[in-house]
């Protein structure tokens, strides 16, 4: 996207990394934050174009007692079958992409200089890193990441490892990085780190480099 001014930039990094921490050490130091997965839920809410398309393909079983998503069943299905996963992509990742434009082209209306984070799990297998002018990649060692995500989701350690299995290692986001925000201590830590990158980026967003 080619804007006099403002900076657009993608947040993403694997399950347990504290990539969700982090958007929210931005939003405290003043950026605008999207969060792709939010856009997604509101993407999907009963009735919605994106709604009818995945009813159709996956069926009712996936739609709970009020008509909502079943986000657990559905990703499920998607996390065991590659072809689901694949159809379940194609319909929301274009109209994600098309939601996060449009708040981005509205918020640089109101501050032209602003500094706007898409918060995006999976910002590079989507293929989204390129509609983006910066790649901020989280990223912390995997003994970390698995007793975060125990911690959160009481999760076995096989159903973490499996999961963790099934995303794009971090070494290989690291090579989309323009930055990369080191989470393997604690908090304050990052917290440092993105005070010190919001400045640095802030600035990017006044000269749009």
């Amino acid at each position: 996207m080619e804007f006099d001014l403002s900076l657009l930039v993608g947040l993403t990094g694997g399950i347990g990394s504290g990539k969700t921490l982090a958007a929210s050490f931005f939003k405290e130091f003043g950026a605008y934050v999207l969060d792709a997965d939010l856009i997604c839920r509101e993407l999907v809410e009963p009735g919605k174009p994106a709604w009818n398309e995945i009813s159709k393909i996956f069926g009712e079983e996936i739609l709970d007692p009020s008509g909502n998503l079943d986000r657990k069943k559905l990703a499920r299905i998607v996390f065991e079958n590659k072809k689901k996963k694949i159809e379940l992509e194609e319909i929301l990742h274009p109209r994600v992409f098309e939601s996060e434009k449009l708040k981005y082209e509205s918020i640089r209306k109101k501050h032209p200089k602003a500094l706007v984070i898409v918060d995006a799990a999976l910002l590079i297998e989507s293929e989204n890193y390129k509609n983006m002018d910066k790649v901020v990649v989280v990223d912390s060692d995997e003994k970390t990441r698995i007793n975060r995500i125990q911690a959160r989701n009481k999760m076995s350690l096989d159903e973490v490892v499996a999961r963790m299995r099934k995303q794009m290692p971090g070494e290989e986001k690291k090579q989309y990085a323009d930055f990369i925000l080191e989470n393997s201590l604690d908090k304050d830590k990052l917290r440092e780190q993105v005070k010190d990158l919001n400045t640095k980026l802030s600035l990017l967003a006044v000269e749009n480099i």
